[in-house]
């Protein structure tokens, strides 16, 4: 099964809010960008990647959680992080039954993730410097 049906079934076995909560920020996710890649995670958590991890979905008991990897160093003007503001790298979104998302500001949000991995790759590529390696 690939991990987009793995999120598919994910979606299909919460038959309450939280389902269709989910299933309409794994579009706005997807619509930021065409080459983000979905991919299944850590026991079973959908993540969204592009150059390294985007934001990591889940489903709790009361709540739908997106925690984006980098979120500490994304910009925020909308204000949709919620949560994880005592970390040093992450930041969270709790969505709780009858809350309305920012549906622009979260593609917003996406992708200024991705042009903070874009960046942080960049970074690790070794400068072409034409010197030999040494033996």
């Amino acid at each position: 099964m690939t991990p987009s049906q793995q999120i598919d079934q994910l979606i299909a076995g919460l038959s309450d809010w939280r389902g269709e909560t989910l299933a309409d920020i794994r579009k706005t996710i997807l619509a930021a960008d065409p080459d983000i890649i979905e991919e299944w995670k850590w026991m079973g958590s959908p993540v969204w990647c592009l150059d390294g991890n985007i934001v990591v979905g889940n489903a709790h008991k009361d709540k739908v959680k997106l925690t984006f990897s980098h979120g500490a160093s994304l910009p925020d003007p909308d204000r949709l992080f919620n949560n994880g503001f005592g970390g040093k790298v992450w930041r969270a979104i709790d969505v709780f039954k009858g809350d309305t998302l920012n549906e622009s500001a979260l593609k917003e949000l996406v992708r200024a993730a991705i042009d903070y991995n874009k960046a942080k790759k960049k970074k690790k590529a070794p400068a072409a410097t034409g010197a030999k390696p040494r033996k």
